[in-house]
């Protein structure tokens, strides 16, 4: 009960601190030093850029397994997010949602919060070695996220953005080279990597640093969110809610988890395996789902209705996932 009452804590006072701010703002009962847009993005820049690295160098260093089926964990990571953009795809059709509206749909189901709420989850649940495999699982996340997810979503927008934005196949390429998130990304597993592999000791503060770093990273990540968060929206698209709440805890985690299990994951790794990805799989929708839908101008206020809708059903998904994954 502490597990789940610290880590629905670190949620709910993200988001709340972060909208917050954005209604007292918004009433002019204070100022920012800077404009709300520009405090967002320092907010991921320092995250990302700076609490990840080390917390995923940290982790990686003090991993412990030898298991070779490690090695599939990122391409279960790569199905899960294919799996929800399929099942969302499919599922606009009988809620007869518009062309931009379907776009925006499929980016629900593709985009999965496996970061800033899902790392958590495992590093309270599971411990350094839950937040390191859920590194791993998210390898090749965010090169999905440029390549599948903008351009499936690209075909729902229009012709003209698309010539815009010029997200031709070399122009993609390049941008992701450039990207600091993905370069950080994978330097910091590197890193760990290579520190691992040296057989040399991590020092013993590391793991005091992982566990003030990484609450700490999902606040920060939340509030971003939370300065953006529109709440009066949801009303209005309960069904394509109730419908994505459906793929992304039920449709989803019980393919994945059947898929890994098939693997032989309920042995690997005394079980980790199989709890990472149970958990992974299982979160609600991501707000990197909002990024296409604004690039290609397509249903924003279904995004945010979604996303808001997703993430309060964790309240209800986390201690269904923490009794599951003692049963694992």
């Amino acid at each position: 009960m502490s597990k789940f009452l610290f880590s629905f804590g670190v949620i709910a006072s993200g988001l709340s601190a972060g909208y917050l701010i954005q209604i007292l703002v918004g009433k002019g009962v204070c100022t920012l030093p800077i404009e709300i847009e520009r405090l967002r993005k320092l907010l991921i820049k320092i995250a990302l850029l700076f609490f990840n690295p080390v917390t995923v160098i940290g982790a990686i260093w003090s991993i412990r397994i030898t298991d070779p089926k490690i090695i599939v964990l990122p391409f279960i990571g790569i199905f899960a997010m294919l799996l929800g953009g399929a099942w969302a795809l499919l599922v606009s059709k009988p809620l007869r949602l518009d062309r931009k509206a379907t776009g925006s749909f499929f980016a629900c189901g593709f985009y999965t919060n496996t970061g800033a709420i899902g790392a958590l989850i495992c590093f309270v649940f599971l411990g350094e070695i839950g937040f390191a495999l859920a590194a791993i699982y998210r390898l090749f996340e965010e090169f999905l996220f440029y390549t599948v997810g903008f351009s499936v979503a690209r075909l729902y927008g229009s012709n003209r953005i698309e010539r815009e934005t010029g997200l031709g196949p070399v122009p993609l390429i390049r941008s992701l080279l450039r990207d600091p998130f993905i370069f950080i990304s994978v330097v910091g597993i590197t890193i760990g990597t290579l520190f691992r592999l040296s057989g040399l000791q991590r020092p013993e503060f590391y793991s005091m640093v992982i566990t003030l770093f990484v609450p700490l990273q999902t606040i920060l990540l939340l509030i971003s969110i939370g300065l953006a968060m529109k709440v009066n929206r949801i009303r209005h698209y309960l069904r394509p809610c109730v419908a994505i709440s459906v793929v992304k805890f039920v449709i989803v985690p019980l393919t994945v988890t059947l898929s890994a299990w098939l693997l032989g994951y309920r042995e690997a790794g005394n079980g980790l395996f199989l709890k990472v990805v149970m958990i992974l799989s299982s979160m609600p929708v991501a707000f990197t789902a909002f990024v296409p839908p604004t690039l290609y101008r397509l249903d924003m206020d279904l995004v945010n209705s979604c996303w808001l809708f997703t993430t309060g059903m964790l309240t209800v998904t986390l201690p269904a996932l923490y009794v599951l994954i003692h049963l694992v």
